[in-house]
């Protein structure tokens, strides 16, 4: 009866203690792009809303593409602004293939992800948009399955 008592009082403060770990605030959202191509002038809006008015983390973008993309990169454009309403304006040079073709992503089959970090610890306002559209040269990208951002909130 007392080792019975014992192993209840460890589980109930186990479980005690795994009530208290903290909350994530994270946030993810990802856009299927259309099969046809991705035309230059769409402009991916992302609306970030996490649990908190402000919110300090790392910003991600993660990407899919299959085989019938037909580039080594991916040139993006990414804008989004802080808490102090300072715009980003980042360009950002995805490398996906080596110099031989192979893909750099992780996949199976045909698709293959790849996620880059963008900013880190960026003060995030609740509700402000980060914006993410492709300048290649050629006017619709084919190719290009997925597009999201990953928004991951950092504890002080």
């Amino acid at each position: 009866m007392k080792k019975t008592l014992k192993c209840f009082i460890l589980l109930s403060l186990l479980l005690c203690l795994g009530a208290c770990a903290p909350k994530r605030n994270d946030y993810s959202e990802f856009k299927i792009l259309n099969p046809q191509g991705w035309a230059y002038g769409d402009t991916l809006v992302y609306d970030v809303t996490h649990g908190d008015s402000i919110l300090v983390g790392d910003l991600y973008l993660s990407l899919r593409h299959t085989n019938d993309y037909l580039y080594s990169n991916l040139w993006l454009e990414v804008t989004f602004s802080d808490s102090n309403k300072i715009k980003y304006i980042d360009t950002l040079n995805i490398k996906l293939a080596d110099v031989y073709g192979n893909w750099s992503g992780k996949g199976v089959g045909i698709s293959f992800q790849k996620q880059i970090l963008v900013k880190r610890r960026l003060s995030h306002v609740k509700g402000k948009a980060v914006n993410v559209r492709h300048i290649m040269r050629t006017d619709t990208l084919r190719g290009i399955e997925l597009l999201g951002i990953d928004f991951v909130g950092k504890e002080d």
